[in-house]
């Protein structure tokens, strides 16, 4: 698939998500053949006011590529001021979140609360995509609220205004990630507008995808919330996309091999304070579903250290 003049091994992309897609995690995922990553989404103020946090979700390994970073904010100037300077670094695009459905960000008039602006929408694309030379893609919803649903104008407007991708999930803000995602308000952008369409929203398993994929003939699907804890989904997926045939779930040795690397990635990139402590939410995704594991979840939210977590998950061993 290509995104303005990047061109990305295949359709199958992990959605940019607070919290849960810093560096090692998308390295994850790549290793599973994960087509396109995003860094977790980024202030434009924080930007702007040289917020060294904000600047350190922006670093990118060579490994990763293509990379996208996904800014947020609703000053046209400012977004394209800070775009243009992250545009200098080593992502290979721009993205712009304008359907994050968070509280502390749409109340600032940010993320999904600019769908209620389409003529602001199409301000900033225009301004951003103007001082790039890299491709600006954007993310949307389906619509504010069950009675603004207008994410067909604001796709046209987005593509008119120059950005080279777009992306969208199929519920409102007022949804959050409740309910049935609408793939209709998919397939409807992909006829109206002539630039990539990326959807977004119930694709859980490779099943899910392909049908995605054959019912709103998008060009590629964006994987959220199902790939915490299952970076597996990458790989399964593709091969169920090549030939039709749906491989295993990883076995539980293979779990503790993955969790195992994800906790010393973090540790390594974060120290061991805060790596352990954020590795435990990761911690309780690895083993959701697993039959038997209910028993070992609430150790797995206290450990302190790497050699906790192994030797917790090895004395499971015989349990799965």
């Amino acid at each position: 698939m290509k995104i303005g003049n990047v061109i990305t091994p295949n359709n199958v992309f992990l959605a940019p998500m607070a919290g849960v897609t810093d560096l090692p995690f998308r390295l994850i995922c790549k290793s599973f053949g994960c087509g396109a990553v995003y860094t977790e989404m980024v202030s434009a103020k924080g930007l702007h006011y040289k917020n060294e946090k904000t600047n350190d979700l922006l670093y990118v390994d060579p490994k990763e590529h293509p990379v996208g970073a996904q800014l947020f904010g609703s000053d046209p100037n400012l977004l394209a001021e800070t775009a243009k300077q992250v545009a200098e670094s080593d992502v290979d695009f721009i993205d712009i979140n304008m359907g994050c459905p968070a509280p502390k960000i749409t109340k600032n008039g940010e993320g999904s609360a600019l769908m209620k602006n389409p003529e602001l929408i199409g301000e900033i694309v225009y301004k951003v995509a103007k001082c790039l030379d890299k491709p600006l893609t954007v993310k949307i919803r389906k619509g504010f609220d069950a009675d603004t649903v207008n994410a067909v104008e604001v796709a046209k407007i987005i593509a008119q205004a120059g950005a080279s991708a777009l992306t969208v999930h199929g519920r409102t803000r007022e949804q959050f990630y409740s309910g049935v995602a609408d793939w209709d308000i998919i397939k409807q952008i992909k006829e109206k507008v002539d630039i990539p369409v990326i959807g977004n929203g119930d694709a859980k398993t490779p099943s899910d995808v392909k049908r995605m994929l054959d019912y709103t003939g998008c060009d590629a699907v964006m994987i959220g919330r199902a790939a915490q804890g299952n970076p597996w989904l990458f790989k399964r997926t593709l091969h169920y996309l090549e030939t039709g045939q749906l491989q295993d779930e990883p076995t539980f040795d293979q779990r503790i091999e993955v969790i195992l690397k994800h906790a010393k990635m973090l540790i390594d990139y974060k120290g061991n304070y805060v790596g352990i402590r954020e590795m435990r939410s990761h911690l309780t995704s690895y083993i959701k579903g697993v039959h038997g594991a209910a028993h070992i979840r609430r150790a797995l939210t206290s450990v302190e250290s790497y050699d906790d977590i192994q030797t917790l998950l090895e004395s499971c061993k015989n349990h799965f």
